[in-house]
């Protein structure tokens, strides 16, 4: 995981891409149930009939797809994860952003469907505590925008 920290507005800046590698991770999950319920429902039915005759080219397709799609999945999350964002809940697209203010680190927190990133809760609590951005995080800046800045102004 990385120690990154985002700005509203950098992180913000990000949720296009970030929408598109979740919506990439979501539909390849999807994909990787839906063949598992379906070998699970062959094993079931093989199970109740004492055996059967299987056409293994469509099982060896459906597991090819299956491994596909798992690849897609984690290929976008580990794309996620190398940004610096933490995903929280794939299943309904709960992504958190590590940022400093005031020397604190909190996560602004948002979910897909969401216009923007509103919300933000700290690194010890969920989802279910997120309080509105506020004016301090609005204009919270990195460390590094800082530190740089302070460098300048003491020369």
């Amino acid at each position: 995981m990385s120690d990154r920290t985002f700005t509203l507005d950098e992180a913000q800046s990000l949720l296009p891409v970030l929408e598109s590698l979740l919506r990439t991770a979501i539909a390849g999950k999807k994909v990787m149930e839906e063949v598992e319920a379906e070998q699970q429902a062959l094993s079931h039915r093989i199970f109740l009939n004492g055996g059967t005759f299987v056409d293994v080219v469509p099982l060896a397709r459906r597991k090819a797809e299956r491994l596909k799609a798992e690849q897609r999945a984690k290929d976008a999350l580990a794309e996620i994860d190398s940004i610096g964002v933490q995903v929280k809940d794939i299943d309904i697209g709960l992504l958190d952003f590590p940022c400093e203010v005031e020397g604190q680190i909190l996560l602004l927190c948002w979910k897909m469907g969401e216009k923007s990133i509103t919300h933000w809760h700290g690194t010890q609590e969920g989802f279910a505590a997120r309080k509105p951005i506020d004016e301090r995080i609005a204009r919270a800046r990195r460390s590094e925008e800082r530190r740089v800045g302070k460098e300048c102004r003491s020369r």
